[in-house]
């Protein structure tokens, strides 16, 4: 099968973990006989400092033009004092709204060997950890007109404005019914309707869809609610779906109870099986260059790619277990860490389950690296 990918690497430590993600994809090319292209292009601070813009539009036709795209990170301090919208976070907001991707899936995994590096008490997490958000993206109070005003005493008041229509909500909701029929059936809606109406709109659209959905078992649940029940008792979620702002927040906490954001893998999925698949964590511009950073989270984002933008289900699977397996061995980098398992760089992780794809098994553990 031959495939066409936009990569964009992006700022910090985006290229690094965009390398270790490409090695393996090539891999499983060569083990499975596909044809991967990759068309690299800018978005984020690097763009601005080249083009003066963090999207070009180069960048958005090339996007649009590929099988799906893979994403590094970007932003860093460097660009802080940057007009808003310039900045290169304004980047990622534009190229979701051209990709039309209205979904962003993100998977909480709490991997067996990396028990050890999650927060939560042993009792707490004994039944595992195996979750996925569905999060609205590119509606709510990130996309809402935004105004910040001056009255004539001075006072300064700035308004940010969450909007959803009723087809916004429904085509969101209905992503996450699909998903849950192919893991263990339950949805829990996540929402604000004791004080927003926009939260009560999107309560009113759930309901009416559950009603399709008769085999999946279905919960609303208030967010603040939601954030606590993540810590104390996160088995109990299998599909969660919300609005932007809450789906921004709820998954990164749900991804440090796993251990590491540089383990966790996202998609942006919309109508069509062109997706954009990236990392949740940022790019980490302290450490960038240093070959210290996680490569993990790029690595399984190009094994979700596999799997919903391309089929390739068995590669997909081949990606996850190879890092598994790496894990089991105790190989770890910095930021996941513990006594007793070996240090190794990002380049070197990305070669340990490179070499498993391709059947040559890591050497045995010499012991931790101080």
């Amino acid at each position: 099968m031959n495939k066409n990918i936009a990569v964009i690497k992006g700022d910090g430590i985006g290229p690094e973990i965009v390398n270790e993600a490409i090695k393996v994809l090539n891999k499983i090319a060569e083990k499975k006989s596909h044809t991967f292209n990759y068309t690299e292009v800018l978005m984020g601070g690097c763009a601005y400092d080249a083009t003066g813009v963090p999207l070009p539009q180069e960048t958005i036709d090339t996007c649009l033009a590929s099988d799906s795209v893979l994403l590094g990170a970007v932003g860093g301090p460097k660009w802080d004092n940057v007009e808003p919208k310039l900045r290169p976070e304004s980047g990622l907001l534009g190229i979701r709204a051209a990709m039309q991707l209205f979904a962003n899936i993100r998977p909480a995994k709490l991997f067996p060997p990396l028990a050890d590096a999650c927060p939560l008490k042993n009792e707490i997490i004994k039944d595992g950890l195996d979750l996925v958000i569905v999060r609205e993206l590119i509606g709510g109070a990130y996309f809402g007109k935004r105004t910040t005003t001056v009255d004539d005493h001075g006072v300064k008041t700035a308004t940010d404005r969450m909007t959803y229509s009723d087809y916004e909500v429904e085509r969101i909701t209905k992503v996450a019914f699909e998903m849950a029929k192919k893991r263990r059936g339950k949805v829990h809606s996540i929402d604000k309707a004791n004080v927003l109406d926009s939260s009560r709109l999107w309560r009113e659209v759930a309901h009416k869809i559950k009603e399709e959905y008769k085999d999946v078992e279905y919960y609303d649940m208030l967010v603040d609610n939601c954030a606590m029940q993540l810590v104390r008792n996160p088995s109990q979620f299998d599909v969660i779906v919300t609005e932007n702002l809450f789906g921004d927040i709820l998954s990164d906490e749900a991804s440090m109870i796993t251990g590491s954001l540089g383990m966790i893998p996202s998609a942006s999925l919309g109508s069509t099986t062109v997706g954009l698949y990236e990392p949740i964590h940022g790019s980490a511009p302290d450490i960038a260059g240093t070959d210290k950073a996680n490569p993990i989270a790029t690595i399984l984002s190009v094994a979700m790619m596999l799997r919903y933008s391309f089929d390739m289900l068995e590669e997909a699977d081949i990606i996850e277990n190879a890092v598994n397996s790496v894990l089991e061995q105790g190989f770890r980098t910095a930021d996941i860490m513990s006594d007793g398992m070996e240090l190794v760089s990002c380049s070197e992780m990305g070669n340990l389950i490179a070499n498993l794809i391709e059947n040559i098994k890591p050497p045995a553990m010499l012991g931790r690296t101080e």
